[in-house]
């Protein structure tokens, strides 16, 4: 992870010939169509139908984003959308991004809502001017009142429950949750849930996400001035690896589980340094907002019915690992 303290980027995913363009265009070689009948088709299907932007709270160096963007750009890709990204760890950033995208008229807009109360009046101002907005991934409880269209993500409280009674299933005794960035309700809410579902004592250790040897050295000290602590829950996949070498240097037996999944966690659990992982899959997170965008502008789509779209959790272990290898490694999981 960068020690970066705030970082921007944008990322635009080309537009792409779907197969059925490839397969007219054949087809009309074959048949003998006009210039007119093939030519225009071919450009008609290149052409973007709408242009969607998504706007994320990730800081530098979160692979957990890159894996939502390889599902939006891939929906994006078959739906014939010029897909836009944009992301800021700081709130108030967060919301002018989004105004941006206002200004560009987008067809269409992907929030998340770590941070709710700064993107609340920039999310009214869009779904005012007409802009259909889906929230992902954070802050799903706020994502109705604000007018979005709906949330897709994982339940919070849910996964952190979750993770609490596997812990105490495994006897574990004391829980040490880290949160890696201040101000994040649903980290907040996964540190919550651990409490509810392991029913002994959870402390919470904030440490700063975007600066790597700072928080190794956080959690490495907590452990060493509290040798009782016998699990680490860490709420995303770059932790679970400063924890392993955290708990190292401080000669701790804690086990360890994390939020999320990349190809570096699924090393860890294959090496039995990490025993579980809850995979919230941010593939389809960023695939089915992209989508569901697409198909509401179409063929006026809505889905859940008023409620979430889950899109977990789901507790993986090493046991997991043969299948987790091949997608990790691709980027889809």
């Amino acid at each position: 992870m960068s020690d970066v303290p705030s970082a921007r980027k944008v990322r635009t995913a080309r537009s792409v010939t779907v197969r059925g363009a490839a397969l007219a265009t054949g087809l009309a070689l074959v048949a003998g169509c006009s210039a007119s009948g093939g030519k225009d088709a071919d450009e008609d299907s290149r052409t973007p139908r709408m242009t969607i932007g998504m706007v994320s709270h990730s800081g530098e160096g979160d692979t957990f984003w890159d894996i939502v963007q390889n599902g939006a750009e891939r929906a994006a890709a078959k739906d014939r959308v010029k897909f836009l990204y944009a992301n800021d760890k700081e709130g108030s950033k967060q919301a002018e991004l989004v105004q941006s995208y206002i200004d560009q008229k987008v067809d269409g807009l992907i929030v998340t809502l770590a941070k709710p109360e700064a993107l609340e009046a920039v999310v009214r101002k869009a779904v005012a001017a007409g802009i259909p907005v889906i929230t992902i991934n954070s802050g799903g409880r706020f994502s109705k009142p604000y007018g979005a269209l709906t949330h897709i993500g994982q339940d919070e409280s849910v996964a952190g429950r979750a993770v609490g009674a596997e812990l105490a299933k495994r006897g574990r005794k004391k829980v040490l949750c880290v949160l890696h960035e201040q101000g994040n309700v649903s980290l907040e809410d996964r540190c919550a849930g651990v409490r509810k579902g392991f029913g002994g004592p959870v402390e919470n250790l904030n440490v700063d996400g975007t600066n790597a040897p700072a928080s190794q050295s956080s959690i490495e000290a907590k452990l060493q001035s509290d040798t009782s602590l016998d699990a680490i829950v860490t709420l995303g996949a770059p932790m679970a690896a400063i924890s392993v070498k955290a708990k190292e240097e401080a000669g701790s037996r804690a086990g360890i589980a994390t939020f999320d999944l990349n190809v570096a966690v699924v090393k860890l659990l294959k090496a039995k340094d990490v025993d579980f992982a809850v995979d919230q899959q941010p593939y389809l997170q960023g695939y089915e907002a992209v989508d569901l965008l697409a198909l509401h502008r179409t063929n006026a789509n809505v889905l859940g019915g008023g409620k979430p779209v889950l899109t977990g959790p789901e507790l993986v272990s090493g046991k997991d690992v043969p299948k987790l290898e091949e997608y990790t490694g691709r980027g889809t999981r």
